[in-house]
């Protein structure tokens, strides 16, 4: 099977980016990543990306806090079909992508979201869930669309909120849950492409 190609996005620590490469690195997820983009300097998913030798860049992320510049964002998709990327993996990417991303990639964009959407979009779901009394929250990995996490579900996975649960406890369960998903999904899209 040809690998599914893949470019990654992610604003943050690089926890999903590193168990999707570690999972390709053992043979379970037929995938190739082919350029990894953040929008932070001194993210820590660069340090992955160079770690396991895939190209990447730092995306100058403008005078927006929650968008790229118009002209970075076309300079990202022009970045991403050069390196002939068919899926993009959103992880942890902490801005909302707009027409130059959406029109270079019809429903070729996923997102990994710590709820069971379409409850809690946004920031910090888990708090939100934690503080809702919710007795189960989880994770969703959608496709993105125009909106703030509301694309079309592919898959969710469960996760309880237990009694004694912080913020933090919680959080670091969804991200175990996120970092199975994640790469099931992506194994499932090389798959169902061939």
């Amino acid at each position: 099977m040809n690998s599914l190609r893949l470019g990654i996005l992610g604003s943050g620590q690089g926890g999903n980016c590193r168990q999707i490469l570690e999972r390709i690195r053992a043979g379970t997820l037929a995938a190739e990543v082919r350029l990894i983009a953040s929008d932070v300097f001194d993210a820590r998913i660069l340090e992955v990306a160079r770690e396991f030798a895939v190209p990447n860049a730092f995306l100058q992320p403008g005078k927006f806090r929650t968008k790229l510049e118009p002209g970075s964002e076309a300079a990202l998709a022009r970045m991403l079909q050069d390196a002939e990327v068919e899926i993009v993996a959103l992880a942890g990417f902490m801005r909302v992508l707009k027409k130059p991303m959406l029109n270079a990639f019809p429903r070729r964009i996923i997102n990994i979201h710590p709820s069971l959407l379409p409850k809690f979009p946004g920031r910090e779901a888990w708090r939100q869930a934690l503080e809702a009394g919710e007795h189960v929250t989880g994770c969703t990995v959608h496709y993105v669309d125009a909106g703030i996490d509301s694309g079309d579900i592919i898959a969710q996975r469960t996760v309880p909120v237990l009694a004694n649960d912080t913020a933090k406890t919680l959080h670091a369960r969804i991200q175990i849950a996120e970092r199975d998903l994640y790469p099931e999904v992506l194994q499932s899209l090389a798959i169902s492409r061939v």
